[in-house]
C-alpha cells in the first residue's frame, strides 16, 4: 500500500494538533474540508479497502448502521484485479478495472484514509500512522497479500526496459500487453514464484492468451513459449490439470516444473532460474518476452502481530473465519490462513458465511455457518475459451453448472469478461453477493 495515504480524508483530528504543528496546515488543506473526524473508537472497524473489505463493510453497514462502521485503507483507486489477465492480453482496458475509492465505500461508512502500523487485540485497538489510535468492538481484517518484485534480484526496476510485464500490478499490467505486441521471435517465458500467490491460475492465463495473440498474428511458428513454475503440478486439481495438460501439449507450450525465478537481467534480457530439485543449481534463458508473477507474502503489519501464525497470515477458524484466539477477531480473504486458493470468488464465497458468523457474534451465539473452502479460477485459455474451475478445500471440484466445467467454453469467457465484472461492482461490493452456492442448488435441484 502507498504512503499515500498519510494523510487522512477526514483530518481535522483535533485543531489543536494542527496549532503546535503548523507546518503541516499546508499539508492538510485539501482534506480539511471533508467530513470531520476520525473517531477514537467505531463498533466495527474494517482494515483494508479491497473486495474482502469494501464487501463486509457493506454487510456490516446494514447490522449495525453506517456510523458505526469504518474502513482503513490508504489508497484512492480501487481495483477490479481479476480484469488484467485481459489487460495484458490486450482484450480490455486497464481502465475498467478501476474506481475511485470513495464510489466504491458504502454511504455513511468512515473511510480512514491512513495505514494500519499496528494491532493489539488483546487492549481491542489498532495504530494508524501518525500515532492514532482506533479502538473497536469487533475487527474484520481484509488487507490482502503482498507482492515482492524487490525479491528478485533486478526487479522492480528492470520493468524500465522493454520485453518484460507483469499481471499482478497496475503499474506493470499493460507492459506486458507492450510485450507481446512487439514480440518478433524467441523464448516467450512465463513464470510462477515458490511462494502463495494471488489467483494460481494468472500465472499460465496469460501465456494461453499470448499463444492466441501470436498465431494471429503469424508470428507462433517463431515463439518458443516456456513456463517455468515452482509447483510439481501445472494445477492443483486434477479434472482440471488433465485438461490444461492437454492443451498446452496441442499449444505446443513448454513446461519446466520446479523452477523459480530469481534474477532478471533486463539489460540483457535474460531470466535466472534456481532449480528447486537441486539447490545451488541454476538456469540462464534469454527471452524476447518475460511475464513475471512476483513473490507474494503477508502484509508486513501482519507478520510477527498477536493476529497472525507463524507464518504472518491472519489465523483464522477454515469454516466460520473467526480468530483462533480472539472470538471478536475475523479474517477474509488472501491475508488469512485459509488453506484454499486466493481469488476474488473465494471472497465472495467467504463473505456470506462471514456475515453470519459475525451476526451471531454479537448476539453471543456460537457461529453455525460453515465455509467449505469454495474458490474458483476462470482459466482463461484464449481469446474467446475458458475453462471454468471450481473447487474445495480437499482439491475437489465443486462446480455451478450441469456441465462438465473441464471443457473450453465460449460462454465461460463471457462470464468471465463481462458478467463477473457486473456482479463484483454491483453485487459483492455491495455485500448482496455470497458466492454461488444458491445457484448452485437450484441448477441441481432443476435436474431432479
Amino acid at each position: 500500500m502507498s504512503a499515500i495515504g498519510a494523510v487522512f480524508s477526514c483530518s481535522c483530528l483535533r485543531s489543536s494538533v494542527w496549532l503546535l504543528k503548523p507546518g503541516m496546515q499546508k499539508m492538510s488543506s485539501l482534506h480539511t474540508a471533508a467530513r470531520c473526524a476520525v473517531r477514537d473508537y467505531y463498533e466495527v472497524l474494517v482494515l483494508g479497502g479491497g473486495a474482502g473489505g469494501i464487501s463486509m463493510s457493506a454487510r456490516m453497514k446494514r447490522r449495525v448502521g453506517a456510523e458505526n462502521v469504518a474502513v482503513v485503507e490508504p489508497n484512492k483507486t480501487h481495483y477490479y484485479q481479476p480484469l488484467w489477465t485481459l489487460v495484458g492480453g490486450g482484450a480490455k482496458q486497464l481502465a475498467a478495472s478501476a474506481r475511485p475509492m470513495r464510489s466504491v465505500m458504502p454511504s455513511g461508512v468512515e473511510w480512514i484514509r491512513s495505514q494500519v502500523t499496528a494491532l493489539d487485540p488483546d487492549k481491542n485497538y489498532v495504530w494508524l500512522e501518525n500515532d492514532i489510535r482506533v479502538s473497536y468492538k469487533y475487527l474484520i481484517i481484509a488487507l490482502g497479500i503482498s507482492l515482492h518484485y524487490e525479491k528478485i534480484k533486478g526487479l522492480p526496476e528492470g520493468f524500465n526496459h522493454p520485453k518484460i510485464g507483469s499481471n499482478y500490478s497496475a503499474q506493470t499490467v499493460e507492459k506486458t500487453w507492450r510485450a507481446l505486441q512487439d514480440f518478433k521471435e524467441g523464448n516467450a517465458i512465463f513464470t510462477f514464484p515458490n511462494t502463495p500467490v494471488k489467483c494460481a491460475g494468472a500465472p499460465q492465463k496469460i501465456m494461453y492468451l499470448a499463444d492466441a495473440y501470436l498465431r494471429k498474428t503469424g508470428k507462433r511458428s517463431k515463439a518458443n513459449i516456456i513456463f517455468n513454475t515452482s509447483l510439481g503440478v501445472i494445477f492443483g486439481v486434477k479434472k482440471y490439470a488433465d485438461a490444461l495438460l492437454e492443451i498446452i501439449k496441442d499449444k505446443n507450450i513448454v513446461v519446466n516444473y520446479k523452477r523459480n525465478l530469481i534474477e532478471v537481467r533486463a539489460d540483457k534480457q535474460e531470466a535466472v532460474f534456481e532449480n528447486l530439485d537441486k539447490p545451488g543449481e541454476t538456469e540462464v534463458y534469454q527471452y524476447e518476452m518475460l511475464h513475471v508473477t512476483p513473490p507474494m507474502g503477508p502484509p508486513a503489519v501482519l507478520i510477527n502481530s498477536p493476529v497472525s501464525d507463524a507464518s504472518g497470515w491472519v489465523d483464522v477458524d477454515k469454516e466460520t473465519l473467526q480468530h483462533k484466539k480472539y472470538p471478536n477477531v475475523f479474517g477474509i480473504g488472501d491475508c488469512t490462513n485459509l488453506p484454499t486458493s486466493k481469488t476474488a470468488a473465494a471472497v465472495a464465497a467467504q463473505s456470506g458465511v462471514l456475515d453470519k458468523t459475525i451476526s451471531l457474534v454479537m448476539k453471543n451465539k456460537l457461529p453455525v455457518k460453515k465455509y467449505d473452502g469454495y474458490t474458483s479460477c476462470p482459466l482463461v485459455t484464449g481469446y474467446n475459451k475458458v475453462i471454468l474451475a471450481e473447487f474445495d478445500y480437499n482439491a475437489q471440484p465443486l462446480e455451478t453448472f450441469p456441465i462438465d466445467q473441464s471443457k473450453e467454453r465460449r460462454t465461460m469467457y463471457h462470464m468471465k469478461a463481462d458478467m463477473m465484472p457486473l456482479l463484483y461492482w454491483n453485487a459483492l461490493l455491495k455485500g448482496y453477493w455470497g458466492g454461488p452456492a444458491p445457484i448452485r442448488k437450484l441448477m441441481h435441484l432443476s435436474l431432479k
